[in-house]
């Protein structure tokens, strides 16, 4: 305990309203892993225990500690800090009411009367569920929700996760608790409100105009950016001028430096860390309808990456390593953006600082999705506070790159038959909450990207955009929910594609994380439970059989279920970049999982990477080469430079004879320039003999070089000889190194783990007399042991 704060992080004491299940409790946390570490209740993720534990959250709980203040600290004017306090609750110190909060997303200050030694501090969770349908029962006109996402209604009421009600990859569980430390403070004399640094870019100079809101009296203020100093009194303006500056650049881009930036005030100090750097949202009217954009430093930028949910159900697992990892999988698999989507919640102040070191540019929902809104005055006060807060937290970081609306709200206006039958009150409703976004977001940061939904056509706009490519962002789903094949992607033309994705089942790994082995088959019940798509199983079974034979055990139907989910981001991905300038940017639906699922993610609950993950390392390398077919079957042979310097790009492509024999029949070089898509080589449809797949092979100038195969038949129809695949391990340090070799042509070749861990590539097409090394690298535990449950998977082998 600091003379001026008392962290209230550490352990706490939890109980239900009747004072059962008594155990402790880690604050930040939540009760759900509580009760679970104190042994009271099985693994919520394990089998199907979801559905045996939903009763928690009809109940009431609390959590309570004592604190003990010194005498001649007591008398000081105290104040608690606290945020991210999962929902309804009251707070109570020495029996007082201080606090009724019941917004997730907001930061609470309330005075608290503080007495020489033990103080008691109780925190109360009400019933989500309750509050939820009471608040339903009070609006003037039903507001609907997706009921096929959320099992638990009304979570559209709450200002919380709206995926904690369920979603259809996600658990339903609603877990409450608080998820970060609060904090009991003196008061100060003056107190700093928040820190804005606005940056104004001319040609080999920057200007960053700091200010910062102050409560209390007037102080002295000092204001630190690197090596300059400002100091003043009154209100906290400060201006540096920074010749030659070292810009801050997404990933693949450039560097990532960041400044250190100081505000004090009276004995009240503010840090932050910035880049220095453009951003620019581009999006105004053209010949085909609306562009879509984001130009980083003046140069526009191709967006590479996914779209991001909680890193866990129960936020109380989260933590800043678990939440590194995943995103530096993203960094190392090439993105260079990700959306944090509208229906978690606004991450820690950790996730930011994160992505800016690791230049991932941060698409930012505001947190509303998939359903409509109460448009009521308190509903919408609230709201504004929330943005205020938010904004004000957030928007010094670098990785900032547009605030959006929400998810999704615009095509909600037509699912429900109350707003289809009276679309004029929903979207009068549904207006009034944007306008609330909006205007709080520009009165708080005038100079932040504002984009008013996603998918949009554009401001004030209200088409369908999950079908119109011409104008805005774009939510693709027509092969997932429509049942389209893969070829389908091509007949999309995004200006940017913001959501689409395609099914896998997790991995093995993960799989027996939560099943028993007379459980794994899709179609049991706990496989079934962890499936939370309506038809997902079905869906992922019907593309297999049109693209590959039967598997022959449900091992092999996991393995080909990720591999077909990696092919048809791959069609997307090849296919859009070919586009730009046309199509600038792809968010595949989604990077990670909230816990053991069925679902559309390239990462593992866990981190581990499935074969989709592998693919996009390929796929949205900076610089690469693929190949598009066109409408009269020809083959184009495309390179992409997404880097601000040219490239020479050349290729060789080859005819391949399923035993593994190659025959040349192209060549070409070229010059790619920055930001650019070109074709090096067109083959027209006679070119490659039916029954062949081709190859390629390609280096640039910057060093980077790949190959990969495209087969123009679905692989079922492709008659595979048994390439014999040997798999070598030798025990380096901590890791495995493989070497990998086949008799015959070999299709995604993937190497397999029982245990969590790092493969350096994996899913790769291996041809006779050319062996490929990779690594495995184990989570934890011996690297013998994990060499020892390594095996290979192929089509072939999958399949006989």
């Amino acid at each position: 305990m600091s003379d001026a704060a008392i962290s209230l992080a550490g352990t706490w004491n939890l109980r239900d309203s009747a004072g059962e299940y008594p155990c402790e409790m880690a604050i930040p946390g939540e009760v759900i892993s509580a009760l679970f570490e104190a042994k009271l209740i099985p693994d919520p993720y394990w089998g199907r225990n979801e559905y045996d534990l939903r009763w928690i959250t009809e109940r009431e709980w609390a959590i309570s500690r004592n604190i003990n203040v010194p005498e001649n600290a007591a008398a000081q004017d105290w104040c608690l800090d606290i945020s991210a306090l999962d929902r309804v609750a009251q707070v109570l110190v020495n029996g007082t009411l201080v606090l009724s909060a019941a917004n997730s997303f907001r930061r609470f200050k309330p005075k608290v009367a503080l007495k020489p030694g033990a103080n008691a501090i109780e925190i109360r969770f009400l019933s989500n569920t309750k509050a939820a349908n009471e608040l339903q029962a009070a609006q003037p006109f039903r507001v609907p929700f997706h009921a096929g996402n959320c099992p638990i209604p009304n979570g559209n009421m709450l200002r919380k996760a709206q995926c904690d009600f369920g979603w259809d990859w996600n658990v339903a569980l609603m877990p409450c608790g608080i998820y970060e430390a609060p904090m009991l403070r003196v008061a100060s004399s003056s107190e700093i409100g928040g820190v804005s640094a606005a940056q104004k870019h001319t040609k080999g100079a920057v200007v960053v105009d700091v200010s910062s809101e102050v409560s209390g009296a007037v102080a002295a203020f000092t204001v630190t950016l690197g090596e300059q100093k400002v100091s003043g009194r009154g209100p906290v303006k400060a201006s540096f001028t920074i010749q030659s500056p070292e810009l801050w650049w997404p990933n693949g881009s450039g560097n990532q430096p960041l400044h250190d930036l100081t505000v004090q005030v009276g004995d009240q100090i503010e840090h932050r860390r910035i880049g220095l750097r453009s951003m620019e949202l581009i999006s105004h009217p053209d010949d085909i309808g609306r562009n879509f954009k984001f130009r980083v430093n003046g140069h526009d930028i191709f967006c590479r990456g996914a779209n991001w949910i909680p890193a866990d159900a129960l936020a109380g697992r989260i933590t800043p390593e678990k939440t590194r990892d995943l995103l530096q999988s993203a960094v190392d698999a090439n993105m260079n953006m990700i959306r944090v989507w509208g229906g978690g919640r606004y991450e820690a102040d950790w996730f930011y600082d994160l992505s800016d070191e690791l230049g991932i540019m941060v698409w930012q929902d505001f947190m509303f999705s998939c359903a409509l809104y109460p448009a009521t005055s308190a509903f919408l006060a609230d709201v504004d506070i929330e943005v205020r807060e938010q904004v004000t937290r957030l928007d010094h970081h670098a990785c900032m790159a547009v605030w959006c609306g929400d998810n999704e709200l615009l095509g909600a206006l037509t699912w429900f038959e109350e707003s289809r039958n009276n679309r004029d009150r929903y979207l009068v409703a549904y207006d009034r909450l944007n306008r609330t976004l909006e205007t709080a977001l520009k009165q708080t940061v005038p100079h932040a990207n504002w984009w008013p939904s996603s998918p949009s056509p554009g401001p004030l706009s209200f088409g369908d955009a999950w079908h119109d490519d011409t104008s805005g962002d774009m939510h693709f789903w027509s092969v997932w929910h429509e049942g389209k094949n893969f070829d389908h992607y091509r007949n999309a033309n995004p200006r940017f594609c913001s959501e689409f994705g395609f099914q896998s089942y997790p991995s093995m790994d993960v799989i027996r994380a939560f099943a028993d082995p007379e459980d794994m088959n899709i179609s049991s019940q706990v496989m079934e439970s962890h499936q939370k798509n309506k038809g997902g199983n079905a869906r992922i079974a019907e593309t297999m059989f049109r693209y590959f034979r039967f598997p022959k055990d449900f091992e092999n139907f996991v393995y080909l279920s990720q591999v077909q989910q990696g092919l048809a981001i791959r069609t997307a991905m090849e296919y859009w970049r070919s586009l730009k300038p046309h199509c600038m940017g792809a968010l595949y639906w989604q990077l990670n999982d909230t816990w053991p699922v069925a679902s559309w993610s390239s990462l593992n609950h866990g981190g581990g990477w499935k074969a989709l993950h592998h693919m996009a390392k390929r796929f949205f390398a900076p610089v690469t080469v693929s190949v598009i077919p066109d409408k009269n079957a020809g083959l184009a042979i495309n390179s992409v430079n997404d880097t601000l310097l040219e490239v020479s790009v050349s290729v060789t492509v080859f005819a391949v004879e399923m035993g593994g024999n190659t025959h040349e029949i192209g060549h070409a070089e070229g010059v790619v320039g920055p930001d650019t898509a070109t074709t090096l080589l067109e083959l027209d449809a006679n070119t490659l003999p039916v029954g062949l797949l081709l190859a390629y092979v390609w280096q640039a100038s910057d060093g980077t070089r790949g190959g990969d195969h495209y087969s123009s038949l679905p692989y079922k129809e492709l008659k595979l000889e048994n390439p014999n695949v040997r798999l070598g391990k030798s025990v380096e340090g901590g890791g495995v190194k493989l070497t990998l070799e086949v008799e015959k042509l070999a299709l995604f070749v993937t190497v397999e783990a029982q245990v969590p861990g790092r493969f350096s590539n994996n899913c790769l097409t291996l041809f006779p007399g050319t062996p490929a090394t990779i690594t495995f690298t184990p989570k934890s535990g011996s690297a013998q042991e994990a060499a020892e449950g390594l095996i290979t998977r192929d089509p072939y082998s999958s399949s006989h």
